[in-house]
């Protein structure tokens, strides 16, 4: 008997977490709306993987390698691509402090319009460090979902955050895989 108590208790929280699962899922479709302002944090050239999948995804999106809060006006969604990229830094004449308070400004302004924000993190392990780092915790706790390459997250570094700031966190195994996550998550 205890046996059978035992299964069916089992059952029952397979049962109720697969539904869980599937509502959290339905919450996500169509969180965002479009027009979107796609941007780096960290001068990285992931955003140019980020605009090719969002072109893909039939969306409706500009991309601003140095946005400032001023080109929000009529954007429904911000999407923030973590990472930095000391070569797209210098190339771009900045420094760490210079971009980090650009986008901070650009998160402020957010939060100030009431504009959610996607973060992406499609550059994977190559793409972490302390500079990147810095941009995550500066950016993500601010993020309505973050879509995260998989092998970036070993240390668990978006998986503590999002866990703490109760934002949903996508993984995918390579950043093409973003593209199914983009079409669920943006209305047409």
């Amino acid at each position: 008997m205890r046996k059978f108590s035992w299964t069916v208790a089992m059952v029952f929280i397979v049962i109720l977490a697969a539904q869980l699962n599937a509502a959290q899922a339905t919450e996500l479709i169509s969180l965002f709306q479009q027009p979107l302002l796609m941007t780096s944090a960290g001068q990285n050239a992931e955003l140019q993987i980020a605009g090719i999948l969002a072109k893909r995804a039939g969306l409706t999106y500009a991309i601003s390698k140095f946005a400032a809060p001023q080109e929000l006006r009529g954007v429904k969604t911000l999407v923030l691509v973590l990472g930095a990229s000391m070569k797209g830094l210098g190339a771009a004449g900045l420094d760490i402090a210079e971009e980090k308070g650009r986008v901070t400004s650009l998160v402020e302004a957010c939060r100030k319009n009431q504009i959610p924000i996607l973060c992406l993190h499609l550059g994977g392990e190559a793409r972490r460090g302390q500079q990147t780092d810095e941009f995550v915790l500066a950016c993500l706790p601010s993020a309505a979902v973050a879509v995260v390459v998989k092998s970036g997250n070993t240390d668990k570094l978006f998986s503590r955050i999002c866990g703490e700031k109760n934002i949903p966190l996508i993984e995918i195994e390579k950043a093409a895989d973003c593209l199914g996550p983009l079409k669920k998550l943006f209305k047409s």
